[in-house]
This record gives structure tokens, C-alpha cells and sequence, in this order.
């Protein structure tokens, strides 16, 4: 901890300072963003570059005087806020862990699903018959046992977390609801990120879907998002919401119908079609698919527990979202997300943009948790949200700023011994992403470092997420716990627990003696820390105590 400690004020603050300007780009105007559909964001004019600019663009080391200093109360409100995050994003991760495992663990044990039923029993049947009107078919359905079994989950065990997602919702709600009626899909739907994410951009499940509408990544690129080390627009909630509403308007014409819309959604289409076709035929062979054969389905078990409580779940979700109050929730009013926005036209820090719009930079993340290195990536222009009402000053600043300022990094000191790869891990950054960084320094001399050696690491400015979610105590993300050692959850890989704790594939390898086949299994307890730092910690402990 004193280690991570110590090297914080290196991601808050830079400490040395940049070099030369990403390549030129077209100007934001020639290609123009739709990441959005609203107002027109403010576009900074870009100068005609000089012959000087161009110098300066391929000067690549030459170093310049660091961004002002922040005082000490202002760095740790940064690290504070980081912390606030991280330690968010890790409980909505465990309570939605939960709540797919929540289910009895046996389909013949029925007295877990009894004990929840009856808890819940009084308040559905009491509680549903309201006024209250959804677009999806809630009242039909108001009285399955799973969907009682969630009702007393989500005000029982879950309740803490739950009324945190109602707090949450109203700022996407509007949003969402807006882009579901633009596709003729029921608003009521935006529940569904109510249930996938309790609407966090963050949450990671532990399969590796991520943001508020749980895609992987396989689905997302072929939504069209972007995923790659710089951008992950599935944490972009404006981003995502797009194409989740694309890809349920094409699942609810493949199925007609809703609910199984949303099974498809959970488990894939081709898993549902094939699940529908072993249903037994009906009297009206010829009969379009309808809400009510997802249920015909709940019976079966030709989908996974996961699937058929998907549709209960949600239904459960709607119940209480729509009343919060008849069920007992406390929630605020809350304003829709409103911002401003500015489109840069090549690589930028996002603590730059933070200091131009008189902000913090845990506000611009918020706001734009795409952004992983937390800077827009290089080579194309980039929208980036700021606080509302502070767009027109920073277009302004912006404009006068000189493109060899519009990153800043920190400047790392080669000791003996270290390596490219081993540096790149303790700043959360690729091998590959320090070379790029510096050309000159690491391109000829093909990734070899000699003592003395000055290298720039393009961390944007603040905290790595990494580091934050690490020491977020006590809520820690699952399998980040400061023991040495990890157990292996299902969908984990190697390369995965690695990433989480900022070590090397190759070293969690050697140090759990592990094939080249990186073969893990659930359950399995790994040593994620080398052997020599475990006996440090626990001399530590040992000294601290006593």
C-alpha cells in the first residue's frame, strides 16, 4: 500500500512534460461525429499550421515545463473522488454477481424459492394492483413465483444497492426511453440496463461483459462500438444505449415478442431459436411467437436458470422502478445528464480539458468513461462531455492552446534492471503503447533500457483506474484482494486476472507453475503475487502487529 501510495502523486499530477503534437488530422468539421444526436457540440478552430507547429510535432523529446501544480487539498479531493468510484463500480459489481447466483441451487430444492415467494407474496399481490400502466406485459405476470422471488430479493438482500440504482436511473432514463420509442420498442424497457448494470458505465461482469449494457466484446464491435486500449464506447452510455436499442429492435422482429427479445438478449439468439423449436407444438401451428412462449419456456429446461429468470427479473425491476416508494425505496429527484461538449481534433488529455474547464478531473471522466488512458485517442478527432454551461470556455482556450500542450505525461527514470514490459505494468500501460510514446528513446534501441534513460509515459494526468480499484477499501471489486492469492471464478482467464492485477501473464505462470496452455479452472487458487513480495507483506503484517 505505502508503494501505491507513493506513486499516486505521479498519476495526479505531471510531473514532467510532453512532446510534439500527435499527427495532423483533418479538421473536426471534414468528418463530422455522431456519437450524439443533440445539439451541435462546440468545435474549437484550428489554425493553419505553421512551419514552426510542424517542427515542434516531430520533436518528440523535447521536454516542456510541467502544468501547473495542484495544492495539496485539490490532489486529494482527485484521489478521493477516484476512490468514491472505484469503490462504487466494485459493489455494483458484487450485487449484480449475486443477483445472477441468486437463484436455489437446486430445481428440486423448493424451499429457498418458498422462503422468498412467501416474503414477496403480500407485497406483489397487494401492491401490483395499482394505477400504474407499463408498456410490457407486467400485470399478466405479477404473480409468478420468480417474480415474487425477485421482488423479495431486490427488498431484501439487495435493497441497499437497488435504491442506489433508482438514485441513479433518472439521469439516462429520458434518454434511453427516447431511443427505444424512436425504434416503436416499449420505453419500459429501459429496465432492462436497470438489471443488466444498476445503469453503471463501469460494471464488469464476470464473464467480461462491460458499461451500462453489459456487452461483450465481440457483440460491440459488431455493433459498431469501438473497443480497443483506448476507447471502450461500451462504457460511453450514450454509445452503448445506441446500439443496445438497434440490437433488441432486431431481436424483438426476429421473435415477436418482448420478453423473448430479452431472453435473446441474455443468451443469445440462435440459444432461444433453437430452445423454441423443441417446445412442443401448439394447437395454431402457424401462431406468431408471443410473450406468453417465453413462459412456456420458463417451464422447460432448455434455457439456463441465468435466462429464464432473466424475463422475472425484469418484470420484478419494473414493478418497483415504476413505485419506488409503495415498495419502500427512498429516491431523490434527480436531473437528467446535462452537459456540454467540445470535439478535439487529435490526441488531448483529459486533465488538460479539466484545467481548461475550470473542473476536475474525476467530473471529465464521469462524464467520458470511454476514455481508458484517460486522453483521447491520437490520429482522429474526438468528442469529449464537459460540465454544462463550460463548453464555450473551453473552446475558447482550447483554441489558443499549442498542440504540443494538449497532453501531458509523466517522465519515469530508468533504474537497473528494469524493463519496457515491467515499467508498463506499474503505470497500467502496454509495452507496445511506451515505444509508440517514445520513438526516438525506445524504436532504435528495439524496446532495451539503459539506467539514467528519461521515458514519458502517457497516463493523461490522474489516477489509474487500476491502482484505484486496488485500493478501494474495504468494498474491493471480486479477485482484487490484497491476500496474494486469487480464486478463479467462472469466464476468468489468465491474461484477465493479470490485467486485474497489474501483473504479467508469463509471471502468474511461473509462480502457479502453470502449462503453456495457461489452462485454469473455477475454484482454482492462483498466486498472484511473486513469492518474495508475499514474505515482505507478511513481515510487514507480523511488524504491525506487535
Amino acid at each position: 500500500m505505502r508503494r501505491i501510495l507513493g506513486i499516486v502523486p505521479l498519476f495526479l499530477m505531471a510531473c514532467g512534460g510532453g512532446h510534439g503534437a500527435p499527427p495532423s488530422t483533418p479538421s473536426p468539421a471534414d468528418t463530422p461525429l455522431e456519437a450524439e444526436r443533440r445539439s451541435t457540440p462546440f468545435i474549437p478552430p484550428v489554425a493553419k499550421a505553421t512551419r514552426a507547429d510542424s517542427a515542434a510535432a516531430r520533436a518528440d523529446s523535447v521536454m516542456l515545463p510541467p502544468p501547473p501544480v495542484m495544492d495539496s487539498s485539490l490532489l486529494a479531493a482527485e484521489f478521493a473522488a477516484e476512490l468514491r468510484i472505484a469503490a462504487d463500480s466494485a459493489a455494483d459489481e458484487m450485487a449484480l454477481d449475486q443477483l445472477a447466483s441468486a437463484a436455489p441451487p437446486s430445481e428440486a430444492d423448493d424451499s429457498a424459492d418458498t422462503a422468498s415467494e412467501d416474503t414477496a407474496d403480500d407485497t406483489a399481490g397487494e401492491k401490483a394492483l395499482t394505477n400504474t400502466t407499463w408498456d410490457i406485459d407486467v400485470e399478466t405476470y405479477t404473480h409468478h413465483d420468480r417474480v415474487k422471488y425477485y421482488l423479495g430479493l431486490y427488498q431484501g438482500p439487495a435493497r441497499e444497492r437497488m435504491e442506489v440504482w433508482l438514485n441513479r436511473m433518472p439521469r439516462y432514463e429520458a434518454m434511453i426511453r427516447r431511443r427505444l420509442h424512436g425504434e416503436n420498442l416499449p420505453g419500459d424497457l429501459v429496465y432492462l440496463a436497470l438489471i443488466e448494470s444498476g445503469f453503471s458505465n463501469t460494471a464488469t461482469s464476470r464473464s467480461r461483459a462491460v458499461g451500462m449494457w453489459q456487452f461483450m466484446k465481440a457483440t460491440a464491435k459488431m455493433s459498431g462500438l469501438r473497443v480497443d486500449s483506448w476507447v471502450d464506447e461500451r462504457r460511453d452510455p450514450y454509445r452503448a444505449t445506441e446500439a443496445a436499442v438497434h440490437h433488441l429492435k432486431y431481436l424483438n422482429d426476429r421473435f415477436g415478442s418482448i420478453y423473448l427479445a430479452a431472453a435473446a438478449y441474455n443468451a443469445g439468439s440462435g440459444k432461444v431459436s433453437r430452445s423454441l423449436t423443441r417446445l412442443p407444438d401448439e394447437d395454431d401451428a402457424d401462431a406468431a411467437n408471443s410473450d406468453a412462449d417465453f413462459f412456456r419456456l420458463y417451464d422447460t429446461r432448455f434455457l439456463h436458470r441465468e435466462t429464464r429468470d432473466y424475463v422475472p427479473k425484469l418484470i420484478a425491476a419494473a414493478l418497483i422502478a415504476k413505485e419506488p416508494t409503495r415498495y419502500g425505496f427512498a429516491v431523490n429527484d434527480s436531473a437528467t445528464a446535462a452537459y456540454d461538449s467540445i470535439v478535439v481534433p487529435g490526441m488531448t488529455g483529459l486533465d488538460v480539458l479539466a484545467r481548461l474547464a475550470d473542473t476536475t478531473v474525476a467530473a471529465i471522466r464521469e462524464l467520458n468513461p470511454q476514455y481508458l488512458r484517460l486522453a483521447t485517442p491520437p490520429g482522429v478527432a474526438a468528442l469529449v462531455r464537459l460540465p454544462s454551461g463550460r463548453g464555450q470556455q473551453t473552446a475558447a482556450a482550447y483554441a489558443s492552446l499549442p498542440p504540443s500542450r494538449r497532453v501531458t505525461f509523466v517522465e519515469h527514470l530508468v533504474r537497473r534492471g528494469e524493463t519496457v514490459s515491467g515499467i508498463g505494468t506499474r503505470y497500467g500501460v502496454s509495452a507496445q503503447l511506451l515505444v509508440s510514446s517514445n520513438p526516438r528513446v525506445l524504436g532504435r534501441q528495439r524496446g532495451r533500457l539503459r539506467p539514467g534513460q528519461r521515458i514519458i509515459i502517457p497516463t493523461g494526468g490522474a489516477l489509474s483506474t487500476s491502482v484505484a480499484r486496488r485500493m478501494a477499501d474495504p468494498v474491493a471489486p471480486a479477485g482484487t484482494g490484497t491476500s496474494g492469492w486469487h480464486r478463479v471464478r467462472r469466464g476468468e482467464t489468465l491474461s484477465g486476472i493479470a490485467d486485474d492485477y497489474g501483473v504479467r501473464e508469463r509471471d502468474l505462470r511461473s509462480w502457479n507453475k502453470l502449462g503453456k496452455r495457461n489452462r485454469i479452472l473455477v475454484g482454482q487458487r492462483l498466486r498472484v503475487q511473486s513469492p518474495e513480495r508475499a514474505r515482505t507483506t507478511r513481515r510487514s503484517s507480523v511488524r504491525r502487529a506487535g
